[in-house]
């Protein structure tokens, strides 16, 4: 699987952990960037370029998730929804990164490295990007009206 990573300056610790570490477990690891600490860097082009690098692998049909990282996630988890086909979902703990996955199809993560030590932080990426979708009808069916809105401004009910 191909994993596209960006991060803010706050998560370049977590990031350069993780590029190794997933590397090692069999990852195609992308780095969006950045390349060198800026504590006055602006995230949303790092992460938007990550969510879109996602989007374009999907559609080719390559095995593709996103990882984007900052202080606390919000930031990087709203710049990568903007990117259409994209739902990113911030998580926290195990059960919200696995359920962002098998609920709601997410295929991009977002965390906060100033929230998590390196192994929690670790531990909840590795929870993400193992758990499938469900493919539940009743998770299809939300998400297609999602796509829906996203695609035409109808709201489905």
């Amino acid at each position: 699987m191909r994993v596209h990573i960006a991060t803010d300056h706050a998560g370049m610790e977590l990031s350069a952990h993780l590029v190794e570490h997933l590397a090692a477990q069999g990852y195609e690891m992308v780095d969006h960037g950045p390349r060198e600490y800026d504590a006055e860097d602006d995230y949303p082009a790092f992460c938007i370029d990550a969510a879109e690098a996602v989007v374009a692998d999907q559609a080719d049909g390559v095995q593709a998730l996103g990882i984007v990282l900052g202080g606390s996630g919000n930031g990087e988890q709203i710049a990568a929804n903007k990117v259409k086909g994209v739902r990113a979902a911030l998580a926290w703990n195990l059960e919200t990164a696995r359920l962002a996955r098998d609920h709601n199809d997410a295929n991009v993560v977002a965390v906060g490295g100033r929230q998590h030590s390196l192994e929690e932080a670790t531990a909840i990426i590795e929870a993400f990007l193992a758990e499938p979708f469900s493919g539940a009808a009743r998770h299809a069916r939300r998400i297609g009206k999602i796509a829906t809105y996203e695609q035409t401004g109808e709201i489905v009910r």
